[in-house]
């Protein structure tokens, strides 16, 4: 099993990153790889298509608002991965802020560091863009 873990501080309220990034269908508007998501099956399931072409299917496994917290795994992807679930939390931090946390773990389909990377890459052009909106 590999695990992929990244985190950033920003300088606003939980809450407030909690409402832009916590609703299940809302990586389109902060995520630049996302061009758009579908909910299916009540609102658990999501069909994202990524830019340039390629879908992703996700499965809403858990989700808890008071925590500001939520799991998903992959049903299916182009990414080199099987059996990934992932976790976004966004924690309040001393200064005020927020910290986001995205941490996955999955095996790898093919060698570790290019599952690794690609997991990475994911997750920190997420990260990156996060910075960009609210600044951090």
């Amino acid at each position: 099993m590999a695990n992929v873990s990244m985190k950033t501080s920003l300088p606003v309220d939980a809450k407030q990153v909690w409402e832009a990034i916590g609703n299940f269908n809302a990586l389109p508007s902060w995520h630049p790889a996302i061009e758009s998501s579908e909910l299916e099956d009540g609102g658990t399931v999501r069909r994202l298509t990524v830019m340039g072409g390629g879908e992703i299917v996700e499965k809403l496994v858990a989700r808890d608002d008071e925590e500001l917290t939520y799991t998903y795994s992959i049903v299916s992807s182009p990414l080199p991965v099987i059996n990934y679930a992932a976790t976004l939390k966004v924690t309040p931090n001393e200064s005020g802020g927020a910290d986001v946390e995205w941490s996955g773990q999955f095996e790898p389909a093919q060698d570790v560091p290019d599952a690794t990377k690609a997991v990475q890459d994911v997750y920190q052009a997420g990260i990156d863009n996060l910075k960009k909106m609210f600044g951090g």
